[in-house]
């Protein structure tokens, strides 16, 4: 300021500092008044130092002056709360310029007072505490003078170098460290631990950001370890929260306790201190380990002097172990819900880590797992700053590099080790933990292989060697398997309702993923897919040093169909997905890599050996207890026990002794799941080369998808779109097309009288639905490999039923093909228009009137033309002629030339299956009703009717048929054959068809005329009650009787189409059935039946069309 505007200050604050002076002796009386002059001193300052004014040293005496005189002339404990807590702010706000000028024994006698106040006070036979804000304007004040400052706060009017701040900060750093000063010093780290503890938040803040201060400048490396286990004990509660509060405690509280504790540790036992001390060493060349063994460098201990603790060796194992039961007791803070508790937690980790290597070697894994489990944070802020203290520890420029590389190969192998043991337990939480730190390290060998590889080559190459031949997996992959059980998930969440349904629909909306294994021990989806990511890292950080593991897990899961069979293939397929870098659960496909050798080498042969798992017999497999099972009995027992105290088993009272489990059949699909599993992730690695292996592989993912079971049906699939993808191909019904005479032979070949499998009729019919109007191409093959196999198996009903099926598919696709359509000439009836009714009428009433005239008799005029002049019979001209054998065989090239290749084989299969109509199954007799029916659009006249022909005795049968189902199929066959060759289906509809159809009805009429449920009485009986076998077994959609149902719509357009033809019959049959009185058709009333609505809309729509 300049020397006016200081004037202008003093002149301001002089109106209030003498009154104050005036009125320092405090009395009930002058209080009041006090308090106000102190407010506005307070609020003066405070408008000066905002507006960068800075206070001359002898105009902070002046304020000074009032201020000590209120302390000075009142007891302390006569002061009240708030005049103290004035008096301090304002000392605060002098204390920003006063740092610069003040002498020692001043800012002595401050801290000293402010630390008063901070504590307990004794009064007359009494404590006094004081309020939290009178305490929180001491600590504010205490911070203003114990801070260090920076030259840009240097005050203008103040000429100093650009050292000047550290020199003062310096003098007041000496002198802290004096032996006068350390009780002061540790009276007020007392005062402030106790204050940090309240319950008032701004209180706490301000002691935690002065006990910050202090270790972090002031504390020294001597009096550290003093006063440590006290704050260690005290900044650990405070950072866990009051055991009263309800949640956690607050995340900017958490920060400032452990930043205290961490400078309280590194202080007290860091490396740094600790080689000063002789009591640790760091090996970093030869002349380091000559010094070790000859004990160079050893000092003499000495007494403690005052109040400084000695280290010694027993004081430092001491302490490490306290230290590490203080940081276990901090893990619960890993899952603190704010950030900046977090970090905090990341930041002491890592400091400790550097700083503490060689003293506290024991707690390098706990902190180590703090950081790798911040690393998997929600929070991207603390994500990244917990990767990054990773990446910077264990560069190649830090000194704790190799120790904690050391350390993170050593954690997977315990947590490996561990599983068996947490998985039974049902320790969900606990089991996501250990497999995210797992996956956490292995991060940060992926991460990190293409920027720096030597940075993490050890800690990879460990990874191989765990998973390699010297790694033990035959110790411990025996055990991890014991536990890991499966089971088929109750629910499959997929984009269609089934797997069959997606390959009629065709795979352009299917996602391909994989059903879910569940395990039976991990209640948890998410500590599932952690297992999962787990497993995947560490082939990826291992690289193909695991592929020894892969061949170990694999094999077993070959000779093995129990649980640890599939337990067995499920882990080699997540370690070699890792290795490959590729994922079975994701839709879309990975991008192409470049991959070694070795890996195709190993993946050819595995996928091979997986694929013949479908040739080799269920009893081929050894039994659970056959293979070598030498450290399972390891593996501690879990009981978890419910209700009233169970016995002893060696009691064996009541149920005696235990019979082994009988083995679950769920295990085979489960085991199924995981080969395909294993079967797709080889396609993917193999890409193109995986074509050779369709030869073997095909078969076993078809025969999948035919599975009762939703989820292996679903595997099945899934594995189908991902080799199609794989192996460079659009979708799953170009590679069967490419590849179908591999699905044929492979089908033929378990047709065979050595090996018969119904299921491989049910995988052909599926190839040809998947692939659809191409597989008309390969129809000729397939229809004659399934001739062949029913003259073979004709007796067996369940094959016939298949090869019918197949058959059936065969034409259904010829039909969808619209080319392959016969196009049919227009019966010239049809077009034949009808006569209006009043010219017809007109026509009968002229011949009426004149029927009985002469002229009618007389002799027909008609010219015929010539007669002929000799008999009938042959002319002498063509007498001896005889018929030429040219035109007779290209009439036949004529006819022949007018079939297609596809008609023919259509032909073919309605001439060779009509025989099977009179089969004993019912199933097979609609079948091929529905085969010919669908063959009736396909094949020309000239082949169709002759076979319809033949077999329409047969057809008529049909319609009296036992199961309805076959009538309907008869039915149906009636109705194609009536819509495509009307003329020659008319008198045979007529004659043959309508009399069963009415027997079918009248029989359906006695049906419910005779139920019991039916209602009695008149106009009850009948289709319209609601009960009666009509309705049972026909649904009706519509509940209410004036609503319009299938049903009836169907009924009003067969009359208005019979109105086209005979408008006359129509109407004599409708207005009959709804007449009253004698007539002499009487025989059509139904009075029970309710048609007159429907009635009058078949009439007016005939009347719409002119009949």
């Amino acid at each position: 300021m300049t020397e006016t505007q200081d004037r202008e200050v003093f002149r301001e604050l002089k109106r209030v500092c003498v009154p104050l002076l005036e009125n320092s002796l405090l009395t009930p009386v002058v209080i009041p008044r006090v308090l106000s002059l102190l407010q506005e001193l307070q609020e003066r300052l405070q408008k000066f130092h905002d507006n960068g004014s800075t206070f001359s040293p002898s105009l902070v005496s002046y304020i000074v002056f009032p201020l000590t005189s209120l302390l000075r002339r009142n007891e302390p404990t006569a002061i009240p709360d708030r005049i103290l807590e004035l008096i301090l702010l304002s000392l605060r706000i002098l204390c920003e310029d006063w740092w610069w000028y003040c002498d020692l024994q001043s800012w002595e006698q401050l801290f000293m007072l402010c630390s008063t106040f901070v504590g307990n006070i004794e009064g007359k036979g009494k404590g006094k505490e004081r309020d939290d804000e009178s305490k929180e304007a001491a600590i504010c004040c205490l911070i203003a003078l114990t801070r260090k400052r920076g030259m840009e706060s240097l005050p203008t009017s103040l000429q100093a170098g650009s050292s000047h701040a550290d020199t003062i900060f310096s003098k007041f750093l000496v002198h802290t460290r004096s032996a006068k000063f350390v009780p002061i010093l540790g009276r007020t780290l007392n005062a402030l631990i106790t204050s940090a503890d309240s319950s008032s938040l701004r209180l706490q803040r301000t002691s935690l950001e002065l006990l910050h201060i202090l270790f972090e400048f002031y504390v020294s490396e001597d009096f550290a370890p003093t006063v440590l286990p006290g704050v260690v004990s005290a900044m650990s509660r405070i950072a866990l929260g009051s055991p009263t509060s309800k949640g956690w405690a607050n995340g900017e509280i958490v920060s400032l306790a452990l930043s205290v504790m961490q400078e309280a540790i590194i202080k007290s036992v860091g490396d740094d201190v600790c080689k000063k001390e002789a009591l640790v060493r760091d090996v970093t060349d030869l002349d380091d380990l000559i010094a070790i063994a000859e004990g160079i460098d050893e000092r003499e201990m000495t007494p403690a002097k005052g109040y400084h603790v000695t280290r010694t060796p027993s004081w430092l194992r001491a302490t490490s172990s306290q230290l590490l039961m203080a940081l276990k007791s901090l893990t619960p803070l890993v899952s603190h819900p704010t950030a900046t508790a977090l970090i905090a937690v990341c930041s002491l980790s890592t400091s400790l880590l550097e700083s503490t290597s060689l003293t506290l070697p024991s707690t390098q894994p706990l902190l180590a797992s703090f950081l790798l489990s911040l690393s998997r944070s929600d929070y991207d802020s603390v994500s990244s700053h917990s990767y990054s203290s990773l990446i910077e520890l264990t560069s190649p420029a830090s000194k704790v590099r190799h120790a904690l590389l050391q350390t993170l190969l050593q954690m997977i192998g315990d947590i490996l080790s561990s599983l068996p043991r947490i998985l039974p337990s049902r320790a969900d939480a606990k089991v996501e933990h250990l497999a995210g730190q797992v996956e956490a390290i292995c991060r940060l060998v992926i991460s990190n292989s293409r920027n720096d590889s030597e940075n993490f080559s050890a800690l990879s190459k460990g990874v191989g060697k765990l998973f390699g031949p010297i790694g033990g997996i035959q110790k411990w992959g025996w055990r991890l398997l014991a536990v890991m059980e499966f089971d088929v998930p109750l629910m499959t969440v997929t984009g269609t309702p089934a797997a069959r349904l997606m390959l009629e629909q065709g795979p352009d909306y299917y996602e391909s993923t994989f059903p879910e294994l569940l395990l039976k021990h991990v209640a948890s989806r998410s500590a599932q897919a952690t297992l999962e990511r787990m497993f995947r890292a560490l082939g990826n950080a291992g690289g193909e040093d695991c592929l020894y593991a892969v061949e170990w897990f694999t094999a077993v899961g070959r000779n093995r169909r129990d649980g640890r069979g599939v337990a067995a293939l499920w882990l080699g397929c997540r370690l070699l997905e890792g290795i490959a870098g590729i994922s079975t659960s994701v839709s879309e496909s990975d991008p192409i890599q470049r991959r070694s050798k070795r890996l195709d080498r190993a993946t050819r042969g595995l996928s091979r050996s997986i694929a013949e798992l479908w040739e080799v017999d269920d009893l081929d497999f050894a039994p659970p207890g056959a293979v070598e099972e030498d450290h399972v009995h390891d593996i501690p027992s879990f009981e978890h026990v419910r209700g009233l105290i169970v016995l002893d088993k060696s009691l064996r009272v009541g149920r005696g002794a235990s019979t082994p489990p009988a083995p679950k059949t769920s295990q085979p699909v489960l085991h199924n799941m995981a080969a395909l599993q294993v079967l797709s992730v080889t396609a993917q690695v193999l890409h193109t080369q995986f074509i050779p292996v369709l030869l073997h592989a095909l078969y076993p993912i078809l025969h999948s998808i035919i599975s009762p079971v939703a989820q292996l049906s679903d595997s099945g699939l899934a594995a189908l779109n991902i080799v199609a993808s794989s192996v460079s191909y659009a979708s799953p019904a170009n590679l069967l097309l490419s590849n179908f005479d591999y699905v044929l032979d492979a089908v033929l070949r378990r047709l065979s009288r050595q090996r018969l499998d119904v299921d491989a009729i049910k995988v052909l019919l599926l190839v040809i639905r998947l692939v659809g109007r191409d597989v008309i191409q390969k129809a000729a093959d397939v229809v004659e490999e399934c001739f062949d196999r029913l003259d073979e198996y004709h007796g067996y009903d369940i094959i016939v039923d298949g090869l019918v099926e197949v058959l059936l598919e065969v034409i259904k696709v010829v039909e969808s093909d619209e080319d392959s359509h016969v196009i049919r000439e227009e019966d010239a009836g049809l077009v034949i228009a009808i006569p209006p009714d009043h010219t017809r009428m007109d026509a009968f009433e002229k011949w009426f009137r004149s029927r009985n005239d002469a002229e009618n008799h007389e002799e027909n005029s008609t010219e015929y033309g010539p007669a002929p002049r000799r008999p009938w019979g042959k002319s002498d001209a063509t007498a001896d002629k005889e018929p030429d054998p040219d035109d007779s065989q290209k009439q036949v090239d004529q006819d022949a030339a007018q079939v297609t290749p596809i008609q023919a084989l259509s032909k073919q299969i309605v001439s060779r299956t009509v025989y099977f109509l009179t089969h004993e199954s019912a199933t097979i007799r609609a079948k091929i009703l529905a085969l010919l029916s669908s063959a009736v659009p396909v094949l020309p006249e000239s082949a169709l009717l002759v076979s319809v022909h033949q077999a329409w005795p047969f057809i008529l049968n049909r319609l009296s048929d036992a199961e309805s189902f076959v009538v309907t199929a008869a039915v149906g066959l009636v109705e194609a054959l009536s819509v495509h060759v009307g003329s020659f289906m008319y008198r045979r509809v007529w004659d043959d068809v309508w009399p069963r159809f009415k027997v079918i009805l009248q029989r359906l009429e006695v049906a419910d005329s005779q139920s019991a449920l039916a209602r009695r009485g008149p106009r009850s009986v009948g289709t319209l009650s609601s009960y009666t076998q009509s309705h049972r077994l026909y649904p009706v959609y519509a509940k209410d009787h004036d609503g319009v149902s299938e049903e009836r719509t169907n009924a009003v357009e067969l009359f208005v189409a019979a109105g086209k033809k005979n408008a006359d019959a129509t109407w004599l049959v409708l207005f009959n059935t709804t007449a009253t009185g004698v007539s002499p058709v009487s025989f059509l009333q139904r009075a029970e039946w309710d048609i007159k609505g429907n009635s009058n809309e078949i009439l007016r729509q005939m009347q719409e069309t002119g009949l």
